[in-house]
């Protein structure tokens, strides 16, 4: 048995708000699921909203949930600018208030005497807590919590600047006992979901404003990941790219795995490096990924074998992990922009302006020249723009006669005007000569090149269909079973509504 027990237990939500009112609304937010709850006293403002959210919680702190009462010094990362002193005097009063456990950082264990905590009226329960927000520390092979004393738990949270870093901290979470794992950062965020899997005691999710780099909400971690109920069974798929915090792909699959009740997950790689992500596969049990801007075109130096059509248009989004660790490549966005553009136009005959000559363009030129299209290639790189108009037979036009030449369809494939800088084009409204405007990026849903593009009543199509097209036939491949798309799509569209 775990020290916090076991499934939903073990997901602890942090409650951290700088008032007592907030403290106490979102405690009453996390009591909704959360059987485990870290406050953050430190993040309070004064003493006296410190006592008053106490005060609460002794009256109304129910008898099935454990607490564990926070309140860092600065010296360790937090906010409280108390000395030791202080801070075990608002542990003493956690414990009075029913806190079972108390997180103590090693800042203040290395100031106290030896044997000091025992004797101290804190909660019962300590947790030793390590903090670096710079870096991923020297790390020993395994945590031994008796050898720290007085103390019944061991946590380190560190900052993962890559995918490698993580893995470091994961390899001593499964040799260790007692101990609390949290890779910290946006590339860490993958193995800060698969703690529990490997043996960490606890698993941090805020319920509101995040306490540290790289959180993922409490309801996230429970509904969107099932962190919880993962295991070594667990199928583990993901998706690679830099950025990749924009991505909607976790929310589309897991949704899938969800509804088809597949015990699999999905999860979002930041890869700065495509090696550092590759190298982590094993680590991670990986059996198949996306992969997005900018490896679509360098992963194919990696595979062992890929099929004929991803080869020819020299772009893979989707990779198979086979059982000897070798990958096979496919791509999947030449199905998803067919499927999203053939709904407005028939494209046999068609001319087709495509803008940009990365990893999706080529995609997209393949797709329509192989359906009939005539494709014409615009990009800032002209060279590559020229390459891939000889690749599918088209031609390369400059940019400076836009405004002159018409189209029957628009295809825009750069990431320009993608979340968050969604308030820029790619092209302004005089060079949209053309009935038809595609945006490939999906978030937003309406881009401002297709704001600018209807307010000019040119018909547009969004990047969310290509992108669920393409999602479900990479779903398909991976699971052999057919995608669930009508939960799918209600899900990303839910998703994209709700953060516009």
């Amino acid at each position: 048995m775990s020290l916090f027990g076991k499934g939903i237990q073990r997901i602890c939500a942090v409650v951290a708000a700088s008032t007592a009112l907030e403290m106490i609304r979102y405690v009453r937010l996390a009591l909704r699921s959360a059987r485990t709850v870290e406050m953050r006293l430190d993040w309070l403002r004064s003493d006296a909203e410190r006592a008053r959210f106490l005060c609460w919680l002794r009256k109304h702190r129910p008898a099935n949930v454990t607490f564990l009462a926070t309140c860092r010094r600065k010296e360790g990362g937090g906010k409280f600018t108390g000395d030791v002193a202080c801070q075990l005097y608002w542990l003493t009063q956690a414990r009075d208030a029913g806190c079972q456990w108390c997180d103590i950082e090693m800042e203040t264990f290395r100031e106290l005497p030896q044997g000091f905590l025992r004797a101290y009226p804190v909660p019962p329960r300590i947790l030793l807590s390590i903090h670096d927000f710079e870096r991923m520390p020297n790390l020993p092979r395994k945590i031994v919590v008796a050898r720290h004393g007085q103390v019944d738990a061991v946590k380190i949270a560190a900052q993962a600047k890559t995918v490698a870093d993580s893995v470091r901290l994961l390899q001593v979470t499964r040799r260790s006992k007692g101990f609390v794992a949290v890779p910290m950062g946006d590339a860490g965020l993958p193995a800060r979901l698969l703690a529990l899997r490997e043996g960490s005691a606890l698993a941090y999710a805020p319920v509101a404003e995040a306490t540290a780099p790289g959180q993922v909400s409490f309801e996230e971690m429970v509904q969107l990941y099932r962190a919880h109920l993962l295991t070594r069974a667990t199928h583990v798929y993901g998706v690679i790219g830099d950025p990749i915090g924009h991505s909607l792909s976790p929310l589309l699959h897991n949704t899938g795995f969800a509804v088809r009740h597949i015990n699999a997950v999905y999860l979002p790689f930041l890869a700065h490096q495509l090696s550092d992500f590759l190298k982590a596969i094993p680590d991670f049990g990986i059996k198949g990924f996306s992969v997005t801007i900018p490896h679509k075109q360098t992963i194919l130096r990696h595979l062992k074998e890929c099929e004929p059509l991803a080869a020819e248009i020299g772009a893979v989004n989707t990779v198979v992990v086979e059982r000897d660790g070798s990958l096979y490549g496919c791509n999947t966005d030449y199905l998803g922009v067919l499927r999203a553009l053939q709904k407005k136009l028939r494209i046999r005959g068609s001319r087709v302006l495509i803008f940009g000559a990365g990893g999706s363009a080529r995609a997209a030129a393949f797709a329509l020249a192989r359906a009939g299209a005539q494709v014409s290639i615009c990009a800032r790189r002209e060279t590559a723009a020229k390459e891939l108009a000889r690749a599918v037979g088209g031609e390369a036009i400059p940019r400076r006669v836009l405004r002159t030449q018409s189209f029957d369809a628009i295809l825009n494939a750069t990431p320009v005007g993608m979340h968050p800088r969604e308030g820029i084009s790619p092209l302004s409204t005089p060079e949209l000569q053309c009935r038809i405007v595609m945006d490939l990026i999906y978030r937003p849903e309406r881009t401002k090149l297709l704001e600018i593009a209807g307010q000019k009543g040119i018909a547009t199509v969004s990047g969310v269909n290509m992108f669920l097209a393409q999602g479900y036939a990479q779903w398909e491949i991976w699971t052999g079973k057919r995608a669930p798309e009508a939960a799918m799509r209600r899900a990303v569209l839910s998703a994209l509504r709700w953060r516009s």
